[in-house]
Formats: structure tokens, C-alpha cells, sequence
């Protein structure tokens, strides 16, 4: 898809890149990447592609949508950020939460996700109910990712393979638990541990499990399981998409 992204001024390139480097102190200090990139995610696959509402456009800041239920404990991102947003006023929350999330990937090991900055905030939520359950199986990920968000089924399990890093809470989700050994470190190690089946201590949801019983998804988890640069590249443009959508549309 063709972009057509914002002008934005030297000196607003230049806060983006200051906040940058701050975040990837203040993130690898605090251990909160897999936070800072699930603020990201939920904040952009909001996306509705037939209507062009909801997105990365810094609504997570408001009450409303942290109250949804699939943001349980997104407040503590937000005020971990705020002090960004005081230090640097001109970047957008909508900037600020996704140059997050790729500063989470960055420190943490993973691939370098491409940042465009000039995304404005918009003064209302989306509606609840955007976001994927992980109750669900393979057709509701089309559902959301696909039909919803306008990604394809690569960008699906790409995507999924974010879940190397973080953990859930039962108070958040009703799960708990790592995906994999190591959640401070993104690598490919969310598919091989998905390949070897369950094992005590880490998580496995029923829209993780799903990736294996699809014909087109079980490929891909073998392919990011046996390739850890394919995985990286794949990821980073599936980010770079979910990042964008609705900004700079042609």
C-alpha cells in the first residue's frame, strides 16, 4: 500500500529522535518493553478499515478507552509515558505510543521497525470490542486482523510471535504466565516453544494453539520456528503495517 505520510519540521524530527533515546534507557531500565508494546498494538488494531475509525491516534490516553476490558493495566503505560509527552509537548501521544513499541522491539533484541512520525490525536475512543480474544480460534483472527485491520495472514502469525515477550496477569486477562523462557528478549522462541507442545510454567492460549491446526498459519510457525531472520523481517514489516493503519493513506 502506497503511503503518503505527513511533512513534519526539523525540529519535530529532532524531538522524535531525543525521545528515542530516552525511551530506550527509560524501557530497558524499568523492564517494561513487553507493556510498551502492548500499549502500541492495542492502541493501532483498533483499525477499521470499512469506517476509517479507531487506530494509532492517541486515544489510549483517555479514560474511556483504558476502561475497555481488553486494556486491563494499559493506565500504568500511559502514566509511565506521560513524563515523555511533558519533556517532549510537540511529539503527538499517537507518535509517542507507537515510537514505544518499536523502542520495546529495539532494546529487547528484535528487528528495527521503520518510524514515521505526524500521526495526530484524535479526541475519541473507538468503540469496545475491536480487539482479538484469546479465547478464539483462526476465524476470529481473520476476523479481526484481516477483515477488520486489512492484514494478511502472514502479518496474523508474525504478529503473533510479538508474544516472545511479556507475560499474562490473571487480573488483566483470566491467564497466566510467559510464552517463553526468556520474556525480556524477543526472538523466535514463541514458535519453537508453540512447536514442542505444553510445558509447566508457560502459556499456551487457545489463539495461540490455533495457529497450528491452519493450513496456511502452520506453515508459517514452522517457517519463524526453523528462521529467526525470517521471522525478524516478516515481523517488522507486519509492525511497521499495524503501526500505520489509517496514517498517511495515499
Amino acid at each position: 500500500m502506497t503511503k503518503n505520510y505527513p511533512t513534519v519540521s526539523e525540529d519535530y524530527k529532532k524531538a522524535v529522535e531525543k525521545c528515542k533515546r530516552k525511551l530506550r534507557g527509560f524501557i530497558a531500565e524499568k523492564n517494561c518493553a513487553p507493556l510498551m508494546l502492548r500499549i502500541a498494538w492495542h492502541s493501532a488494531g483498533t483499525y477499521d478499515v470499512k469506517t476509517k475509525t479507531g487506530g494509532p491516534f492517541g486515544t489510549m490516553r483517555l479514560a474511556a478507552e483504558q476502561a475497555h476490558s481488553a486494556n486491563n493495566g494499559l493506565d500504568i503505560a500511559v502514566r509511565l509515558l506521560e513524563p515523555f509527552k511533558e519533556q517532549f509537548p510537540t511529539i503527538s501521544y499517537a507518535d509517542l505510543y507507537q515510537l514505544a513499541g518499536v523502542v520495546a522491539v529495539e532494546v529487547t533484541g528484535g528487528p528495527d521497525i521503520p518510524f514515521h512520525p505526524g500521526r495526530d490525536d484524535k479526541a475519541e475512543p473507538p468503540q469496545e470490542g475491536r480487539l482479538p480474544d484469546a479465547k478464539q480460534g483462526n476465524d476470529h483472527l481473520r476476523q479481526v486482523f484481516g477483515a477488520q485491520m486489512g492484514l494478511s495472514d502472514k502479518d496474523i502469525v508474525a504478529l503473533s510471535g510479538g508474544h516472545t515477550l511479556g507475560r499474562c496477569h490473571k487480573e488483566r486477562s483470566g491467564f497466566e504466565g510467559p510464552w517463553t523462557r526468556n520474556p525480556l528478549i524477543f526472538d523466535n522462541s514463541y514458535f519453537t516453544e508453540l512447536l514442542t507442545g505444553e510445558k509447566d510454567g508457560l502459556l499456551q492460549l487457545p489463539s495461540d494453539k490455533a495457529l497450528l491446526d491452519d493450513p496456511v498459519f502452520r506453515p508459517l510457525v514452522e517457517k519463524y520456528a526453523a528462521d529467526e531472520d525470517a521471522f525478524f523481517a516478516d515481523y517488522a514489516e507486519a509492525h511497521l503495517k499495524l503501526s500505520e493503519l489509517g496514517f498517511a493513506e495515499a
